[in-house]
């Protein structure tokens, strides 16, 4: 059966003549993950919230994200407060009592043709989107309710093992995130040899260094560089989370964009290249291979004295980023940048250069390890979700034989 048949589909909205002071706990769409859980509902004056903020919810509804389908941003509501509101960009399904209970709602919806269904009517290419009567358009297994009621209490009791399981692999992934993040800033900032003598370093963001390192300001390490007109060279990508990689183009996006290219810096194997918006999160890193990077960007050549790669090391610690937006520009925090004269003037506690080589290599080996079981441990989790998509199907589709509750 169509899901419209047994649901309806954004029955109720906020009107825009709400008192201006009535307050709303409010879900966006950021804030659902593909496993189903809201992680965090804001607090808004209605005349402060955003202006999505307008679809109300009841118990026992399913809210299913209309954009970036991909994300499988689907939650079920259980027993939300009276003022309970979500973005406009969910579609709220609302069970029909007489047709579809709850329970077996939020399985049904979470069932993988169901959710291969909703991708492929999505529209657009980076930001794909499908209307609400799209997906009530979209059809659903649908047994007595007797039936959709014993399975989805076969399916709370199977799946909490799964969950919990699934839970504590992810909880040991940040773990050992953390694990590689607290390494690397021990070893940068303090050296290999923990029974080294320190010493004051005299600037208040690097505190005690080892005794026989130098404060050195980056304006006599890096030299600004800024090379164009290599346009046949690979788009290098920024990123927050893995620094400095070769950006993957499809054909489409390479022939769009090829004629801006001769514009785009050069960037050297071995430099350093940092986002100026992004730079006080983290957007820089070592340049892997010759290629390109967005003019906006910089690119920093270091000299003789310093290691590239104990630099990249350097200057992705917490302890650098918070450095460095104290030297960025602009009037609030989303509107940072750190041009090339906030950067050159941080100083940084600097190892002789065969200290510097041995912390990146050992740093390297020791990221090697951290990494292989946090690759080992997604591909774990990876399959358990696999074993409950599986389940989930099997279960609303009958392909199990649920018993009757005794």
């Amino acid at each position: 059966m169509r899901l419209k048949f047994a649901a309806t589909i954004n029955d109720e909205t906020l009107p825009e003549n709400v008192d201006p002071d009535f307050e709303i706990a409010y879900i966006d769409i950021g804030n659902v993950d593909s496993s189903g859980t809201i992680h965090e509902i804001v607090d808004y004056r209605f005349e402060a919230a955003p202006s999505r903020a307008r679809r109300i919810v009841r118990d026992g509804d399913v809210i299913i994200s209309t954009v970036r389908t991909y994300l499988q941003a689907i939650a079920p509501i259980i027993e939300p407060p009276d003022n309970l509101i979500v973005s406009t960009g969910f579609a709220v399904v609302r069970p029909r009592p007489d047709q579809l209970d709850p329970g077996f709602c939020r399985y049904a919806v979470r069932e993988p043709r169901f959710l291969a269904e909703v991708e492929m009517r999505s529209t657009g290419i980076s930001y794909p989107a499908i209307n609400a009567s799209e997906i009530g358009d979209i059809a659903i297994a649908l047994p007595e309710l007797p039936i959709q009621r014993r399975t989805a209490a076969f399916l709370d009791a199977e799946l909490v093992q799964l969950d919990a399981l699934i839970e504590a692999k992810e909880k040991l992934l940040s773990l050992l995130a953390e694990k590689r993040r607290t390494l690397v800033a021990e070893a940068v900032m303090r050296g290999l040899d923990r029974s080294a003598p320190l010493r004051p370093s005299g600037i208040d963001w690097l505190g005690d260094i080892p005794a026989h390192w130098e404060v050195r300001r980056l304006a006599t390490l890096f030299t600004e560089k800024d090379e164009r007109n290599e346009p046949d060279l690979p788009l290098l990508e920024v990123s927050i989370n893995t620094g400095v990689s070769v950006r993957q183009f499809s054909t489409t996006q390479i022939e769009g964009t090829a004629a801006d290219f001769n514009t785009y810096k050069v960037a050297r194997k071995g430099s350093i290249a940092f986002n100026k918006m992004r730079m006080w999160q983290g957007a820089v890193g070592v340049t892997p291979t010759d290629g390109l990077i967005s003019p906006d960007y910089v690119v920093a050549e270091p000299s003789e004295n310093i290691d590239a790669d104990f630099a990249g090391l350097l200057f992705r610690t917490p302890a650098f980023s918070a450095e460095c937006a104290r030297h960025s520009q602009g009037i609030t925090w989303d509107r940072l940048r750190l041009y090339w004269d906030g950067f050159r003037d941080i100083s940084i506690g600097l190892p002789p250069l065969d200290e510097q080589r041995k912390i990146a290599k050992m740093q390297a080996q020791e990221a090697s390890k951290i990494d292989r079981l946090a690759s080992a441990t997604e591909r774990s989790i990876a399959l358990l979700k696999e074993r409950r998509s599986a389940l989930i199907a099997a279960a609303v589709t009958g392909q199990i034989d649920i018993p009757e509750a005794a």
